[in-house]
């Protein structure tokens, strides 16, 4: 435990964790239940730092089925998940407790809203600040840095198209089959609005590094 900054609570077979336990991990993410072999094994529960949890039946360390709770207690169902769709566009608050009248709606789950500080995103677990490249969660306590994403066009890809979901700033490199490459530091002012790279031959590797979530098309 010394070394993976973990906690557990809970019973030792041959010096293995097995039996009721408790396992604390560092990002204060719990699990409760029954442990063999030094894994999650048989039912058990992951509590997460959100509020949330997601209660399953364990083989070896592997879900074997489970389910998901958000942590204003909607459950997730992977074959009829209809929440929020082109018929339904209540949030699952306003589906407990009602529609509000025109003029004051909702305009997340969440009533009131949660205040994001000024330039920055909220990221669902966090604040993200652009600048810093830096989502810390809503205590303010560091969550992590923001990652780039690195991926290989396929051999006949000319163009690479981003589109941002908001406003964002990106770096982008390419390398191409034959070595070139090329950097490009573009602010796009608002969405929807889309960015075409130029691929130095197909099958080339590339990494962007964006500020805000995006989504990519090759050409």
């Amino acid at each position: 435990m010394e070394y993976t900054g973990s906690q557990y609570i809970g019973e030792f077979v041959d010096g293995r964790m097995e039996g009721e336990a408790e396992y604390i991990l560092p990002t204060e993410t719990k699990y409760v239940g029954e442990m063999k072999d030094g894994m999650f094994h048989g039912q058990g529960t992951l509590y997460f730092p959100s509020g949330s949890r997601f209660d399953a039946i364990w083989e070896k360390g592997l879900v074997v089925k489970g389910t998901y709770t958000f942590s204003d207690g909607l459950q997730y169902d992977a074959k009829n998940w209809h929440y929020c769709d082109g018929y339904d566009r209540r949030f699952y608050t306003e589906i407990c407790y009602g529609l509000k009248p025109a003029g004051i709606s909702q305009l997340t789950n969440m009533d009131p809203p949660r205040k994001i500080p000024p330039g920055y995103y909220d990221c669902g677990d966090g604040f993200y600040n652009p600048i810093t490249r830096i989502v810390k969660d809503y205590r303010n306590r560091f969550l992590r840095n923001a990652a780039s994403a690195t991926w290989r066009t396929s051999p006949t890809a000319s163009l690479v198209s981003i589109s941002p979901l908001s406003t964002c700033s990106w770096r982008a490199v390419a390398e191409g089959a034959e070595g070139q490459s090329k950097a490009d530091q573009v602010t796009l002012a608002s969405a929807p609005c889309f960015l075409e790279l130029p691929v130095h031959g197909g099958g080339a590797s590339h990494t962007f590094e964006p500020c805000a979530h995006w989504r990519i098309l090759e050409k």
